[in-house]
């Protein structure tokens, strides 16, 4: 049984009380476990060792591009500032060593099913340079030609058009990730992001009039100056543009870890009574509109392959969020990077000296990683049933990893057996399931299961909600 197609239930009592800080489990055991005596001897065996599986996986790829023109204040994310056009240059090259160094560790028919660019912003880089990085990965793995492939980039509609769009389409993307946060003038200021309607339409466009099959944009709830009444107009025209996927976040605001915050004055920002009610807006708003909620900030309409991959119960979460692709090894490239590699997580350093000196070295970019032990493997299963099919069938949970499951999850079960009173869940010896409450609170129910929470880490997660 998938539990997410049954419809979700806003319920807004009980996404106030569990509204708590948590990981958002785009990996489990989630980043900052990651440990520095994982370095590149550990990655590389693990790429040997996953070359050896008796069907192995197909691979996704996602490419960091950190560089940005211009400083957007919410942001959290591993950026660089710069107007100097070159250094995309300087870090192209070290970029193209690194994947040319680790694709030849992949056998070559291993199949790349997806591929992603993030950043940063990736149309830092010209059309023509992007159009050759896609070349250059063409060249290093065996790109998949089913259909249902996935090539996407995010872009910024400021620095880019629709002639743009249409030379990375001919490339081979096929998705677009647009950031657009909010359409408020107010709102814009005080994030330092002035990005109209129109920009944001014409690169849609571009998009479309060149083949692309699936349209994102990004929205963020609980930035300074947001209202219910502004954050309606742009859910509105929003959904007036008609993307196939919308992402709506909830603004964290640690100026302590991220410098740029510090220049929103945080008596812009709004309270947690009108964040809430923003967060209701958002979701009650974009179902009206025919949009299905897939769960922890991911809208799509139904005929859209993350929708289709919902219902047949091959959505995956991994470091972009809900994917359609599940069972790849996925390989990061570039600054802050992070590779999810048969048991293995690694990571490459999250500061561009750090980057440039290992690969001037010849040596991988390793600064960090994990391998899971076999009690990292059960949860992290657990968990993304739970996050993605929200469901977790126990029978068949206990044959594939040979536990008794009351038993070995006695700990977890005890601490959801109060979200399984305050209907998020319904528990029993053969099943747990995400209500239709519950599906809200994906990351809350996800929690139960993590053995990292609860020890003194020092770790700060963004807010449930």
């Amino acid at each position: 049984m998938i539990a997410r197609s049954l419809p979700p239930i806003f319920d807004r009592d009980l996404v106030a009380r569990y509204d708590v800080n948590g990981p958002r489990y785009t990996s489990y055991p989630t980043a900052p476990q990651f440990r520095t005596d994982f370095g590149e001897a550990e990655l590389r065996a693990a790429i040997a060792a996953s070359n050896e599986d008796p069907i192995p996986r197909d691979i996704s790829v996602y490419v960091h591009l950190p560089f940005c023109l211009s400083p957007c204040f919410y942001c959290g994310c591993a950026r660089i500032i710069t107007h100097d056009k070159s250094k995309a240059g300087t870090y192209l090259a070290r970029l193209y060593r690194e994947i040319e160094t680790v694709a030849a560790l992949f056998a070559r028919d291993r199949s790349l099913a997806q591929l992603h660019f993030g950043g940063g912003t990736p149309n830092f880089l010209d059309g023509d340079q992007l159009a050759e990085l896609i070349e250059m990965i063409a060249r290093c793995f065996s790109f998949s030609r089913r259909p249902d492939r996935e090539f996407a980039v995010e872009l910024d509609p400021r620095f880019c058009d629709g002639d743009y769009v249409r030379k990375i389409a001919a490339a081979g993307i096929n998705r677009l990730s647009i950031g657009v946060q909010d359409f408020d003038p107010d709102v814009q200021r005080a994030i330092n992001r002035i990005q109209s309607v129109e920009q944001t339409r014409a690169v849609m466009e571009g998009g479309r009039d060149a083949g692309i099959r699936s349209v994102n944009l990004d929205l963020i709830y609980g930035l300074p100056r947001q209202s219910a009444d502004s954050f309606r107009r742009t859910l509105d025209q929003v959904i007036a543009l008609r993307p196939e996927r919308i992402a709506a976040y909830g603004y964290a605001h640690l100026p302590e870890r991220f410098p740029a915050q510090k220049q929103i004055d945080k008596f812009d920002l709004p309270d947690a009574n009108v964040r809430l009610g923003l967060l209701q807006l958002a979701v009650e708003t974009l179902t009206a509109a025919g949009y299905r909620y897939i769960g922890v900030d991911h809208f799509a309409l139904p005929d859209d392959d993350l929708s289709l991959a919902a219902e047949a119960g091959t959505l995956q979460r991994n470091f972009q969020g809900y994917s359609t692709h599940a069972a790849c090894d996925l390989v990061g490239f570039g600054m802050s990077a992070i590779s999810h590699v048969g048991a293995t997580f690694s990571q490459n350093p999250r500061d561009l000296t750090g980057y440039y000196a290992a690969l001037d070295n010849a040596r991988l970019p390793t600064a960090r990683g994990l391998r899971l032990s076999e009690d990292d493997a059960l949860r992290a299963d657990a968990i993304q049933q739970l996050m993605c099919l929200g469901s977790l069938d126990i029978p068949a949970f206990e044959a594939r990893h040979l536990v008794y499951f009351a038993e070995y999850f006695r700990s977890s079960l005890d601490r959801l057996a109060p979200l399984a009173d305050d209907g998020l869940v319904e528990a029993t010896p053969e099943r747990i399931i995400v209500t239709p409450r519950g599906q809200f609170l994906l990351r809350n129910i996800a929690m139960c299961f993590d053995a990292y929470l609860g020890a003194d880490t020092g770790t700060r997660y963004s807010r449930a909600v």
